[in-house]
């Protein structure tokens, strides 16, 4: 099978490219749908960074990392592992120069990740629902919309991005009438959050992606669900998320 180039600068995304009815979303399991009923605030994005880069370990590849991956996935698996690690390194450069702001690595970061192509979790895992750790989704070339929001998560963390301006927002698509899960930025608390999402790859303002209906986010520190109730530390109690943490120490580990 032929593989796709993977680029550490893809191509911008261009708009208008609607939405694909041969992506589908994770399944969601009886929770209500509740949309926000919030005005468009401003779209300033002012990024809080801590001076000088402590580089964290989820990119620090391990030599037995690089070849268990190349073993499972084979001999492209590494490259597009330190293609990723290449591209945050230098967006990190650019960030201590000051020659790079949020959007910039909002964009960098969608972009980057909506390369893979996508996969339903039953034809690439075997399962109804994995999600899967960046490496993963890298190493064997293949995500769906939960992998895609964790990946950019993840990488908007290694970049600086305040955890508190991130949330990974399960969603109804409703024009594929089924689940999906995208990445919020959140420019201030109160703000109209901006969508990374892999179905419409143009980042726009959550009032205007009326074709999705939110139902719950969290992220490292909290859970949002509908209606507006914020549970503390409710995201430990999202069964997957956490069994991704413990993929990802796993991975530090080798």
């Amino acid at each position: 099978m032929h593989l796709p180039a993977f680029s550490d600068k893809p191509r911008r995304a261009q708009a208008g490219l609607g939405l694909s009815a041969t992506m589908h979303g994770a399944r969601l399991r009886g929770l209500p749908l509740v949309a926000p009923r919030r005005m468009m605030g401003g779209l300033c994005l002012a990024l809080c960074l801590v001076a000088g880069w402590c580089h964290a370990d989820l990119l620090d590849f391990s030599r037995n990392l690089l070849a268990w991956a190349e073993q499972r996935w084979g001999a492209g698996a590494p490259s597009r592992m330190l293609t990723w690690q290449r591209m945050v390194r230098d967006a990190q450069a650019l960030v201590t120069a000051n020659r790079i702001d949020a959007p910039q690595l909002l964009t960098r970061s969608n972009d980057f990740f909506n390369q893979i192509p996508y996969m339903t979790d039953l034809r690439h895992w075997g399962v109804d629902d994995y999600w899967a750790t960046p490496v993963e989704s890298l190493g064997s070339l293949g995500a769906d919309c939960e992998d895609y929001a964790v990946a950019k998560y993840l990488t908007l963390k290694e970049l600086g991005i305040p955890v508190e301006r991130l949330r990974i927002t399960y969603v109804r698509a409703l024009r594929l009438n089924e689940a999906h899960m995208v990445l919020a930025y959140y420019p201030t608390p109160g703000a109209d959050p901006l969508i990374l999402d892999n179905l419409n790859p143009v980042i726009r303002p959550a009032s205007q992606r009326t074709d999705l209906e939110p139902v719950y986010s969290f992220n490292d520190d909290d859970l949002w669900l509908p209606g507006g109730l914020t549970r503390k530390g409710g995201s430990s109690q999202v069964r997957l998320w956490k069994e991704l943490q413990a993929k990802l120490l796993r991975e530090q580990q080798m």
